[in-house]
């Protein structure tokens, strides 16, 4: 069975080798019927502490690293700094 990805912003870089990822999906109200916007913060895996707060990144499913650790950042793109 393939991995799970997501697609998130680092919202926290302060941790050793660990991002704190927010993801944020839409989906379709059932009732109203509005297009409704959920987030979701995730604790992941940077092994050389190279992605900092702003950066889009993608996560993949690892097995359990820490307590909260459950996935692995597998690659990013850096905003620019101003």
């Amino acid at each position: 069975m393939p991995k799970r990805m997501l697609q998130g912003t680092v919202v926290s870089d302060k941790q050793d080798k660990t991002v704190i990822v927010r993801v944020e999906r839409r989906f379709t109200h059932p009732v109203l019927k509005k297009t409704v916007r959920r987030s979701k913060k995730y604790h992941a895996h940077d092994e050389k502490n190279e992605f900092s707060i702003g950066d889009l990144v993608w996560l993949e499913e690892h097995r359990p690293i820490s307590r909260l650790k459950r996935w692995t950042v597998v690659r990013g793109e850096k905003r620019a700094r101003v």
